[in-house]
């Protein structure tokens, strides 16, 4: 028989790693529901038609496709198979697929249940994704995304909500982070500026890659994809402008780039001062296709860090167009997502959740003899039924042997039963650490200590 293995790219989680999880998603939540959006589910898979051609050349590649029931291969046509053209056979074998984030499915659901739902329509999500990209340090196959968006408004008071509530979840996690904000329309100026409007999507590509591969890397990957040396030089000169001011006076003339560059404005001027983990940066791209306006992007704060070596920890943008190919045209849309893999893991390597986040229950029951552990039941149902967590050692052996499970789960009292407990009606309480242990009478029913 074969050692069990996980697939790739996939984990589980001891339960201490489930209480940290549980405590960041809280943390999340309770910051969307005080903005006011509400919960919603989408299911794991979706039909194929609906996710491709949304995220770009490289997100259909990591799509993971879920084959056809039965045999999927009984209708395929021999010679397809015979080319090994997987491109070609994929649509005859597969029509589904496992979500490969949030905001498309939401996109999908706000088509379907238009007629059930109040415009502007605020939700957020916290649900598993799956993408067939390469694990290493911060990436995984699975992965959970907290989403949030509101659709129906154009409002750009809505990117500056989006902004606070990253700001609001990170303060509350301890977390120093630096928000980083650019334009769609802003990349689109750049792209005027250097003649190649017609390879925008290719020069965006390259350009969300800058980190990766750096300036020599991005100009490479741009010739590849057809674009002059000089143009690509030149949006690279573009990419070193750090002023709006600046950036201003290089888009006199383009349009499109000069209303990005409001747009951002309009988003500083609802903030104000509020927010000063904020950052314009002209080298954002975020290269999914739908994003239309502002984007944004979040890492941990490097100066704050300086050892810490984690890519973005959260994402988004504003979507004018992404339910118009469902069929429901004009709805705009904005949202953000938080990567919790990648938060869980710099808050792990920062040491910053609670202390006490990993404590299961309140008091653990040590019996010392067979009517002893009898009684120590019958009290752990009272704790119970008053909503004290609590355990009880499954046997009464021997004491050091129940200490040592009490340890193992950081339970912060327990409760030791012998004969003379038993008799008195009491419980010797001893707190997790101390030498001393304190006696309590059964008061009243329902009641132990």
């Amino acid at each position: 028989m074969s050692k069990p293995s996980l697939p790739k790219g996939t984990r589980d989680f001891l339960p201490v790693q489930v209480a940290k999880r549980t405590y960041l998603f809280s943390v999340i939540e309770e910051v969307f529901k005080t903005f006011g959006y509400l919960r919603i589910e989408t299911p794991t898979m979706e039909n194929l038609s609906t996710l491709t051609g949304k995220y770009g050349e490289e997100g259909d590649r990591l799509l993971f496709k879920v084959l056809n029931n039965g045999d999927f291969l009984s209708d395929v046509d021999p010679g397809l198979l015979n080319e090994k053209n997987s491109s070609k056979v994929i649509p005859q074998i597969s029509k589904r697929g496992l979500r490969y984030d949030l905001t498309v499915p939401f996109a999908r659901f706000v088509v379907m249940h238009q007629n059930d739902i109040q415009f502007p329509f605020k939700r957020y999500q916290i649900q598993q994704v799956w993408r067939a990209d390469r694990p290493q340090k911060g990436r995984y196959q699975e992965f959970y995304q907290c989403d949030v968006d509101v659709v129906g408004s154009d409002s750009l008071m809505y990117e500056a909500e989006l902004v606070q509530i990253y700001a609001a979840v990170f303060r509350k996690l301890g977390l120093k982070v630096k928000i980083l904000m650019n334009n769609r329309k802003i990349l689109f100026g750049l792209a005027e500026v250097a003649g190649i409007k017609d390879k925008f999507m290719d020069m965006t590509i390259a350009i969300d890659k800058l980190d990766k591969i750096g300036k020599d890397g991005v100009i490479k990957e741009m010739i590849d994809r057809e674009i002059t040396a000089e143009q690509a030089e030149k949006v690279i000169a573009l990419l070193q402008i750090t002023s709006i001011q600046d950036l201003e006076i290089a888009f006199e003339g383009f349009e499109e780039g000069s209303k990005g560059i409001e747009e951002v404005r309009q988003v500083i001027r609802y903030l104000g001062d509020s927010t000063p983990e904020l950052a314009f940066d002209i080298s954002l791209a975020r290269g999914l296709n739908y994003y239309t306006g502002c984007i944004f992007e979040v890492k941990a704060d490097s100066e704050a860090y300086p050892k810490l070596t984690m890519g973005s920890i959260g994402g988004g943008g504003r979507y004018d167009n992404l339910t118009g190919v469902f069929g429901l045209k004009d709805v705009s849309g904005v949202g953000v997502s938080f990567g919790a893999e990648r938060i869980y893991d710099v808050m792990e390597e920062l040491n910053l959740f609670p202390a006490d986040v990993q404590k299961d229950i309140d008091v653990l029951f040590i019996a010392l003899d067979e009517a002893a552990h009898l009684f120590a039941f019958e009290k752990a149902t009272q704790l119970r039924q008053v909503g004290i967590a609590c355990d009880v050692y499954p046997e009464p052996t021997k004491m050091k042997k129940q200490m040592s499970y009490a340890n193992a789960r950081n339970v912060p009292y327990v409760a030791i039963v012998g004969e003379s407990e038993r008799l008195e009606n009491k419980v010797s309480l001893k707190k997790y650490g101390d030498r001393h242990a304190g006696k309590f009478k059964h008061r009243q029913p329902g009641c132990l200590f």
